[in-house]
């Protein structure tokens, strides 16, 4: 018989930096769950996405056990990433901050696949063109129809 389960927590934590500290202490704690175990586990899988912003949800069950999932890292924290920026543009429709191309946009798509609602590659890059857009960078060239 599956656990019954007692509620769900989505945080974003740093790959291979979760600690007791605020927010994950808070949210765990508040729930019932051992904080140092989620630590030492969530930092073992995150080993090799060390200083990324990564996404997890826990499942938490009646008897206060756990499990997560990993996501991969947020589009708009991978444009940033790429355009080498700190933040995106505080006027994206007038103030551009940087450009990347359209064969950037398609490898943070392939990458991004399983955790976007998306079916195709082109409706994945064009949902990535998207938040680029809505950041203030520029995205180089016309879209590939070859994708």
């Amino acid at each position: 018989m599956a656990k019954e389960i007692s509620g769900l927590i989505k945080l974003q934590i740093k790959g291979a930096a979760a600690n007791p500290s605020p927010p994950v202490g808070p949210a765990l704690g508040a729930k019932g769950v051992n904080i140092m175990e989620f630590c030492k586990q969530f930092n073992a899988r995150t080993q090799e996405q060390a200083g990324k912003v990564t996404p997890v949800i826990i499942t938490v069950y009646k008897d206060k056990s756990f499990d997560f999932i990993i996501k991969t890292p947020p589009v708009a924290v991978q444009i940033m990433e790429i355009a080498k920026l700190k933040k995106g543009s505080s006027e994206p429709n007038r103030d551009k901050v940087a450009t990347i191309t359209w064969e950037q946009v398609k490898d943070i798509a392939e990458g991004k696949m399983k955790d976007l609602n998306a079916f195709t590659i082109e409706s994945a890059m064009t949902m990535v063109a998207g938040t680029a857009r809505s950041m203030g960078v520029r995205v180089k060239g016309e879209i590939p129809s070859n994708v």
